[in-house]
């Protein structure tokens, strides 16, 4: 009998010591669990990772590439390049596309926002090419533009070989890829009357079309993005949804169906929804001035950069410390808005954000023939 109580006790005492000692594997992420083989949650704003799951491996994403098209697009809305009532008329390649489309007839006259509206909600290829024609003049040009904007966006893994993201061996990308093109889009306020849209119509009312994102039915907040399925690249989604100020970008690549793949992303946002709060670090004291030497005075008024909330997870939240970094003194000339230092602002230890430091005004070197007249100013005011 002894024997046995004394096993049991030894049994609960190893159990207790695995608890103890490996904390961090009953963790919230392990509570995540999804049958995509590729997926990625990824803050909005800030573009930091919140949860992934092979978000850097190379695959094939079908036609959810098309963002990139829709972001170039709307970039040239925005800088004035390219305006939505733009009348366009279809070429004959552009109606022979293969694969979705919206029927385009060769000579049809539409115009940029009817493009705009089939490539987003329904990822036609006519649309594809003919907006690519009117915007650049030919498919190649655009495709050429699109890789470009994958460098400059950082998307280290992801080539584009076509504009309408066939099954082309080599036509790859990555989650994260996807992710980093998605913020970017989605924090532009002008696709979302295109992305958040479940029914319109084209051609006068004509043709109507229906958005293949069900999120935007099925899970509240929802603001886009884009799906794509194909043979080859299996079942894919970039999804952007906004809820209490928190905006999320999770993106699933590989699923084995749009079942399958719908469930996923659902659980992927509600783990962003539920675990991860935004806050607002209380603000470092910083001294009103510092001193400043061989100027016209001998010190300048300084200041930092608003603090802006920062999403985190609940664990996260607490031990929020800062650390000041700031001249002690200034030697003029000194500039109006001239970086002196540096608030970060760290969560045990780890560095969250940085905020500047800045002069307040400007402060001229000493020039005696100045001060003299300031001085008899002085001495004869009243």
């Amino acid at each position: 009998m002894k024997y046995i109580k004394n096993t049991i006790l030894f049994i609960l005492s190893f159990i207790i010591s695995i608890f103890l000692l490996y904390p961090s594997s009953f963790g919230a992420i392990s509570n995540l669990e999804i049958e995509s083989p590729r997926a990625i949650l990824m803050d909005g704003e800030t573009g930091r990772i919140l949860f992934e799951k092979n978000s850097e491996e190379v695959c094939n994403g079908t036609s959810i590439m098309k963002i990139m098209n829709i972001l170039l697009a709307i970039e040239a809305i925005e800088s004035g390049e390219l305006e939505e009532n733009d009348s366009t008329t279809v070429s004959d390649k552009a109606s022979n596309t293969p694969g979705v489309g919206v029927w385009l007839k060769s000579g049809e006259t539409t115009t940029v926002k009817e493009l705009l509206k089939a490539l987003s909600m329904v990822s036609a290829n006519d649309a594809a090419i003919a907006l690519a024609e009117y915007m650049e003049g030919s498919e190649g040009k655009f495709l050429s533009k699109m890789n470009e904007k994958a460098v400059q966006l950082g998307m280290k893994n992801t080539i584009f070989k076509d504009i309408i993201g066939s099954d082309e061996d080599g036509n790859v990308t990555t989650a994260l890829d996807v992710a980093i093109m998605s913020k970017e889009l989605i924090n532009h306020k002008t696709i979302l009357p295109y992305c958040a849209t479940w029914i319109d119509h084209i051609r006068n009312g004509s043709t109507q079309i229906v958005n293949t994102n069900k999120l935007l039915k099925s899970y509240p907040g929802t603001t886009g993005l884009k799906t794509g399925t194909s043979e080859k690249a299996g079942s894919c989604i970039s999804a952007t949804a906004e809820k209490n100020g928190i905006k999320l970008v999770a993106v699933i690549l590989g699923c084995e169906n749009p079942d399958k793949r719908l469930k996923d992303i659902k659980s992927i946002l509600d783990y962003g929804f539920s675990e991860f709060i935004k806050i607002n670090p209380k603000p470092a004291e910083i001294p009103l001035s510092v001193k400043v030497k061989n100027g016209m005075t001998n010190q300048v008024l300084i200041s930092s950069e608003p603090i802006k909330p920062i999403l985190l997870s609940k664990k996260e939240s607490q031990n929020i410390s800062s650390q000041i970094n700031l001249t002690e003194e200034l030697t003029a000339p000194i500039q109006k808005g001239q970086k002196i230092g540096e608030i970060t602002y760290l969560q045990n230890n780890n560095k969250l954000f940085t905020c500047d430091i800045t002069t307040s005004d400007s402060v001229d070197e000493i020039n005696f023939k100045d001060v003299f007249f300031e001085t008899l100013k002085c001495f004869f005011k009243p």
